[in-house]
């Protein structure tokens, strides 16, 4: 099917490459090829674009203190966070403290850590807004903590996590390290990272390659690294560095962080749209998600199973998703809606609606009366 005849709404799986970013990625693999470890001219060059791209992501996100470790995404970068604060800090405790909604590589390495290695791991329920509880957290903090995981925002529902609250309060912890997968705040939704001593996120959700990514750390912080070799990466992900994906991460950041007030304008009024849709048919939706975020809206069908309407909805051409792509072969429901409603019919029934600064409101449009129509062949049936 011809591209324009698409209407996307699964951006926070991933977002379609921006051509100029594209256009970085094959000028970089034509002109700095080499081994950015070698050093002949042409590697030292490319060492220099590395270390450039390095020093632009931190400078754009103000992080001083940091510094930016490339990797091929944000599930490698969180088991480097994870595992890495395990090998090198289990000496002073073996206790970890995530939200029972992280993504699922956070979940699957602390549960591996959990199964194998004997850490204990305090999973912290989220309130009515789907967020971590501030005070729930000081609650489970004990003399043998060393990392708090909690993410900026929620992949399928799109809460936001105060993040500069909970750094003010982990400051309090100096032992305890606290990591911010930020995959899907870069670049949309505005917070300050400063006391978070590890931020992890992907490229291909900001308009850039896939297996790109990048961990950024504080940098008096020395882990122990999870893949050992020639020390590439400040000795952090030994591997031949993939130039261009590095320097596409750092130009698409540059670009998002650059256009967020505008998008986020023009996101917010296309989501308005489907929100308001939905808000005037209470029996056929739930509402799971807020309007403080307007790139993720996630509700849950009542009327008929999520799956055929997202089925329904492709056939139309119009992309949706029922729950995280990270996972939606694999489960039948959302655990992130279990965790906020308790009900299973709700969690079963999810579609997840996820926009960028590509989407219009014509596109909104299309959705709404796809949606209306589907639902009222469903009920004539």
């Amino acid at each position: 099917m011809p591209d324009n005849d698409i209407v996307y709404f699964d951006n926070a799986a991933t977002t379609r490459i921006d051509p100029e970013i594209l256009k970085t990625y094959n000028e970089v693999c034509q002109s700095y090829f080499a081994n950015t470890s070698s050093i002949h001219a042409l590697g030292t060059r490319s060492f220099a674009l590395l270390e450039k791209a390095r020093k632009q992501i931190v400078d754009v996100l103000s992080l001083i203190e940091h510094e930016a470790i490339f990797t091929s995404g944000a599930t490698e970068a969180n088991n480097l966070v994870i595992k890495g604060v395990a090998l090198t800090f289990s000496n002073r405790g073996k206790h970890m403290i995530v939200s029972e909604v992280e993504h699922p590589s956070v979940l699957e390495a602390v549960k591996q850590l959990e199964e194998h290695f004997g850490f204990d791991i305090t999973y912290l329920p989220i309130n009515k807004e789907g967020k971590v509880d501030i005070d729930e957290l000081q609650k489970a903090i004990r003399k043998d903590t060393i990392l708090v995981s909690v993410m900026a925002v929620n992949n399928e529902i799109g809460s936001i996590n105060d993040i500069e609250e909970i750094g003010r309060l982990l400051k309090q912890y100096p032992k305890i390290y606290f990591h911010v997968d930020a995959t899907q705040a870069i670049g949309k939704i505005d917070i300050s990272y400063k006391d978070a001593d590890f931020i992890t996120y992907s490229g291909h959700k900001i308009h850039s390659v896939k297996n790109s990514g990048a961990l950024i750390k504080r940098k008096n912080i020395d882990l122990l690294p999870i893949n050992s070799g020639g020390g590439q990466e400040k000795d952090f992900r030994s591997g031949t560095v993939d130039l261009a994906s590095a320097t596409s991460l750092a130009k698409a950041t540059r670009i998002a962080i650059s256009n967020q007030k505008a998008n986020f304008a023009q996101i917010a009024q296309i989501s308005q749209q489907i929100l308001a849709y939905l808000k005037e048919n209470p029996s056929l939706y739930h509402i799971n998600s807020s309007e403080e975020n307007p790139y993720i809206i996630n509700f849950s069908t009542l009327t008929k199973k999520a799956s055929v309407v997202v089925e329904a909805l492709s056939n139309r051409n119009i992309m949706v998703s029922s729950t995280s792509a990270c996972h939606s072969r694999k489960e039948v429901g959302s655990y992130v809606v279990y965790a906020l409603t308790k009900e299973e019919k709700l969690s079963s029934n999810t579609v997840r609606i996820s926009l960028s600064n590509e989407n219009t409101l014509e596109d909104a449009s299309k959705l709404i009366n796809a949606l209306d129509e589907i639902i009222k062949e469903v009920k004539n049936k």
